[in-house]
């Protein structure tokens, strides 16, 4: 399964949170750090903050910090969030009747039960089983 770059960079931006839970990260910081741009970054961190993972603050000394303690938020859930509306096939996405096999096709399933699998064994991780150390932070 291969995941869009949004979740890729959602996830780093989680990862670099959970290594400093206590200090607040600028959107600035982390787009210079990522290599990405300031716009995309808001736009992963305005889906982290409406979920909840994520609060941001404005002014000085602001920026985004964990809503919530990283071993309470898995991985799964994450990725179920930043992959929303990306279907991992066509025939998974909501447009899916322009597939031709589709009445004989026996690979979705197989596919679908992968991707579970998948998401399950995510859920069984934290974001702090995979935080960044703190000598790698900064």
């Amino acid at each position: 399964m291969r995941l869009t770059s949004f979740t890729d960079y959602g996830l780093r931006m989680l990862m670099r949170m959970a290594s400093q839970p206590d200090d607040a990260h600028s959107s600035a910081d982390l787009a210079e750090e990522f290599g990405l741009s300031r716009n995309h970054l808001a736009k992963i961190m305005q889906r982290l903050s409406r979920a909840g993972l994520i609060e941001t603050r404005r002014g000085g000394g602001g920026g985004a910090v964990l809503a919530r303690p990283a071993e309470e938020i898995r991985l799964g859930a994450v990725i179920r969030l930043l992959e929303e509306g990306q279907a991992m096939v066509e025939c998974f996405g909501s447009e899916s009747g322009t597939c031709t096999i589709e009445p004989q096709c026996r690979l979705k399933a197989r596919l679908k039960s992968a991707e579970n699998a998948f998401l399950a064994d995510l859920d069984r991780t934290t974001l702090a089983d995979i935080a960044l150390s703190p000598a790698r932070a900064a």
